[in-house]
């Protein structure tokens, strides 16, 4: 089979062509907030860090470094990473910070979650 690249049509449907930029240019914004995130989640660490989140619903970075197994700094600059972009946020309980996810992220990340959750169940079987 030839691997031809290139693109033949007898017919452009214009109206479809320009329905599908109208709705690309509706949805700009939505579209660069969840690019955002999810070049964010796309590092398996920071991944983990935003799943155990929603798990455990917060935790703090003494926490997460001792279930991950990496120093406090490191988990640190993943979590000033996700705060940075308002993925996460803080909340201090005398010299303690717990961290948890914004919960409008969290709509954002459920899918991708309950993803991990079921494939880890199909592995189990």
């Amino acid at each position: 089979m030839e691997n031809n690249q290139s693109c033949i049509r007898q017919f452009a449907d214009e109206v479809q062509i320009e329905n599908c930029r109208s709705l690309l240019q509706a949805n700009n914004k939505a579209f660069g907030e969840l690019s955002g995130l999810l070049a964010l989640a796309g590092n398996e660490v920071r991944l983990k860090i935003l799943f155990l989140l929603e798990e455990e619903n917060e935790l703090c970075p003494c926490d997460i470094s001792d279930i991950l197994g990496m120093s406090i700094p490191a988990v640190s600059q993943h979590l000033r990473k996700l705060k940075d972009k308002n993925v996460i946020n803080g909340r201090r309980e005398g010299q303690t910070i717990f961290y948890a996810l914004e919960k409008e992220k969290l709509g954002l990340l459920q899918p991708f979650f309950e993803h991990i959750v079921n494939y880890s169940k199909k592995e189990a079987i």
